[in-house]
């Protein structure tokens, strides 16, 4: 694959105000993406642009629209909404591309860009790197004449917009009365909007992580810090506790008894309640190398596949439209429904929780343990350079894990896609046999990144 100089396993993330995360990278960006997206025909174009609650959104957005109004595209500014919000009004508004800026579930340190296309689904690799292609071009190439500049306003009511979406995807002749619901949006681009969901669902709603003030998003809160969730929800007796990350395009989930239920259980919940409905599509759930073995059996006993991509919520999706599958997600949390969404979404996939919980009648915590895990461990070498995957060594002891897990567990072995890191997992039957071939790995690799 083509070496990429901007754009990295989703879109271009880094450091605020340090390359590539410059006011320069985001004109370049909006120049480039304009001109490729205004080619086909001489009709007025359109970008929508969304962002979460980072300080450097300030920074980032301006520069954003400065490039798209210079090559002519015209622009609507949607304020602070989640990642599949602005998904679904890149649809919603007939727009040629959308842009969320955000870094997702990192700190509020670091700041990205990702980019949708008129079909809301995030753009392809190829497509990516005709935008690189074009962002090394002189900045004064391509300008539209003075009277063709792009004309820039903003939308009120994107977040109006967003909530009556979301609540449309909840089954109509069902409400949250009677439960009580801790929902935390890490201080980050939900903020506003998942509150009013499940309040204007029925639901009592307990908000954390709703005070952003640009620093704070994802700060021990959130999807990544769950302890918030879960002392709000032991606090307030909740019957349920739902956690976003900075972007609200992944979820954890709490029961009654304060204990996390990741993307792996939650998946197996919904695709158990839409196979009994006949709801799920394409025989099966689409999920990563990642997810866990427990997983694939329980969707094996009842005559579901598990369809396995690389790790990413962009390769999950890209499985899904080959197959026709209708959900699909990541151990992490993102949760992609593709009758709802183009893209994770953590608000509908807790409707989704929700909804069982209010058909069913029972305790959360009866419903979140669908599965017993098959004992799984994940440890991440860091190294400094070269590549230890393709030393003789590694390569031998990796090859020796193969063989003593011998098809009574898994082994994934992979580089980082966003850091200088080597993540090994393995998981099995036999929890000693798999942390001893974790550390056997870990140790040849360390070796051989010294």
């Amino acid at each position: 694959m083509t070496k990429r100089a901007y754009f990295g396993t989703d879109g271009i993330r880094g450091q605020a105000n340090s390359h590539p995360m410059t006011a320069e990278v985001a004109l370049r960006v909006g120049l480039a993406a304009g001109k490729l997206f205004m080619s086909q025909d001489d009709r007025r174009h359109m970008v929508v642009i969304g962002k979460d609650t980072r300080l450097s959104g300030y920074m980032v957005e301006p520069a954003l629209v400065a490039g798209f109004a210079s090559v002519g595209m015209d622009v609507r500014l949607l304020g602070p909404l989640p990642t599949p919000g602005v998904a679904m009004m890149t649809r919603s508004l007939r727009a040629d591309l959308g842009v969320m800026i955000s870094a997702s579930h990192n700190a509020y340190l670091d700041n990205g860009i990702k980019l949708f296309g008129p079909d809301g689904y995030k753009l392809s690799d190829e497509r990516e790197l005709e935008i690189e292609a074009l962002m090394d071009q002189g900045l004064t190439e391509g300008l539209a004449p003075p009277a063709g500049l792009g004309r820039v306003a903003r939308i009120d009511d994107s977040q109006a917009r967003y909530v009556e979406i979301a609540k449309a995807t909840f089954p109509r002749r069902l409400s949250l009365a009677g439960l009580r619901v801790v929902i935390d949006c890490a201080n980050g681009a939900a903020y506003k909007v998942a509150p009013v969901v499940l309040y204007e669902l029925g639901a009592e709603v307990i908000k954390v992580g709703v005070d952003p003030d640009g620093t704070n998003i994802n700060e021990e809160c959130g999807s990544t810090h769950p302890e918030a969730m879960v002392r709000a929800v032991k606090e307030y007796r909740a019957d349920i506790g739902i956690a976003l990350d900075g972007d609200a395009d992944r979820l954890v989930i709490c029961d009654e008894k304060g204990h996390v239920v990741d993307g792996d259980q939650i998946m197996a919940l919904i695709a158990d309640n839409w196979a009994k409905r006949d709801r799920l599509t394409g025989g099966g759930v689409v999920a990563t190398v990642m997810s866990n073995l427990g997983l694939e059996r329980f969707l094996a006993a009842r005559d579901l596949k598990l369809e396995r991509t690389a790790v990413g919520d962009r390769a999950v999706m890209v499985r899904m439209r080959e197959g026709g599958f209708n959900l699909g997600g990541e151990q992490s949390g993102h949760m992609i429904m593709s009758d709802f969404s183009t893209t994770g979404d953590g608000l509908l996939a807790a409707l989704q929780v929700l909804a069982v919980l209010k058909h069913t009648d029972k305790p959360m915590s009866e419903l979140a343990h669908q599965f017993e895990p098959v004992p799984q461990r994940l440890e991440n070498v860091r190294f400094a350079g070269g590549k230890p995957l393709e030393d003789e060594q590694v390569k031998k002891v990796l090859a020796a894990a193969e063989v003593r897990l011998n098809g009574s567990g898994r082994l994934v072995v992979r580089a980082s896609g966003t850091e200088p890191l080597i993540r090994v997992m393995a998981e099995g039957d036999d929890e000693k046999l798999v942390r001893d071939v974790v550390r056997d790995i870990v140790g040849a690799v360390k070796k051989a990144a010294a």
